[in-house]
């Protein structure tokens, strides 16, 4: 597998890591109280951190793993051509 394959199969297991950190942030407290959980979460942090920061919740809602998705999504495509 050359770099760039390696690179596009990084950031789709990334970009699933960031959807799955996001199912578990619809679970209840209790069962976000886990190592697994914690592990997702500084995993993404480095990511949506900032853009949690950047970008206002809209009706209570986070729209950082959302924007990160479509900006990895993006640099993808870049890395390809």
């Amino acid at each position: 597998m050359h770099l760039v394959g390696l690179l596009s199969a990084a950031i789709t297991v990334y970009m699933v890591i960031i959807f799955i950190c996001v199912l578990f942030s619809w679970l209840p407290a209790e069962h976000r109280a886990n190592d697994f959980y914690r592990f997702l979460r500084a995993i993404t942090e480095p990511i949506l951190g900032p853009l949690s920061r950047i970008i206002p919740p809209v009706g209570g809602l986070d729209l950082s793993p959302i924007v990160a998705l479509l900006l990895l999504q993006v640099l993808k495509t870049l890395i390809a051509r």
